[in-house]
């Protein structure tokens, strides 16, 4: 096993000597950096970095690294997340009819590509139950209709607390997602089967033969209130032709969502996407 670390994401208003102060805050408690990124939004007016060090031999516990730091970052008007490497995530994963970004999220959690744990499978069908029992999740179907959502999305939340969840990833999960939901438990990763923001919403991919485009892709973003309209971690492409009925469009979407929606929960658990306003900056 690598030895623990702590990653600060931090995303300021752009000042001279940004860099010396936050690196200097890091040496003087006997910090070792093991990576170092940053980016400047000039049109923002913004500075964003990524700093990973070792917790091995840092003067300060864990427990006083966050009161430290923000000392530091207040004068800086700085908004700033601290993560731990050894602390393991706990993920549920939403689903309805469809499985194939299911399964490969599966495959890819027993292999050891994400460090997480995957407790839970939540579904508004009972159709995909047969999978968690294979793979020996906790399968939770709770049915939503318009009549009933407020309070289906009530029970939803009472599971993620239930099973002490931090993040909700939405595995091809054909509901939208109430603006209370979101507020209340904002840490949802979805997988949306178009290159947005072309074709958002329902069947792109219809869409997508109808319009006669060149390319389809697939787009893993943040849920926020605004459909298909989170920011953006992580999308792909793949062309297609005139050849291509849209079941060959659905097939090559497939692949694309697996792929896609796996790099974005990799990326979010190594702590390497960094929100500001409606954008992400991803120090990969």
């Amino acid at each position: 096993m690598t030895s623990p670390t702590a990653t600060l994401l931090i995303s300021c208003p752009d000042q001279k000597g940004l860099v010396a102060k936050i690196a200097n805050f890091l040496y003087a408690n006997g910090g070792n950096i093991i990576h170092a990124d940053q980016h400047t939004d000039f049109a923002a007016g913004l500075f964003l970095t990524r700093l990973e060090w070792q917790l091995a031999g840092f003067n300060l516990p864990k427990d006083l690294i966050a009161p430290a730091f923000n000392a530091i970052a207040q004068p800086l008007n700085a908004d700033w997340k601290l993560h731990f490497s050894d602390a393991v995530p706990r993920i549920a994963i939403w689903v309805s009819k469809q499985d194939h970004c299911l399964y490969d999220l599966i495959w890819r959690y027993r292999a050891h590509e994400f460090a997480a744990e995957i407790p839970l499978i939540m579904s508004n069908h009972p159709d995909l139950k047969v999978v968690a029992e294979q793979f020996g999740i906790d399968y939770v179907h709770i049915p939503i209709s318009k009549e009933n959502k407020a309070e289906q999305e009530a029970k939803q939340l009472e599971v993620l607390q239930q099973y002490n969840i931090d993040l909700v990833v939405l595995a091809k999960y054909m509901q939208i997602l109430s603006k209370d939901f979101v507020q209340k438990f904002p840490q949802i990763i979805n997988i949306h089967h178009s290159f947005l923001p072309a074709f958002v919403g329902a069947n792109p991919y219809h869409k997508a033969f109808e319009r006669g485009v060149k390319i389809i892709g697939a787009t893993a973003h943040y849920v926020t209130s605004d459909l298909d309209a989170g920011p953006i971690i992580e999308q792909d492409v793949v062309r297609v032709s005139h050849r291509d009925e849209v079941e060959d469009l659905i097939r090559k979407g497939k692949d694309l969502e697996r792929v896609v929606l796996a790099r974005a929960v990799r990326l979010h658990l190594r702590n390497r996407v960094l929100v500001y306003g409606n954008r992400t900056v991803v120090f990969e």
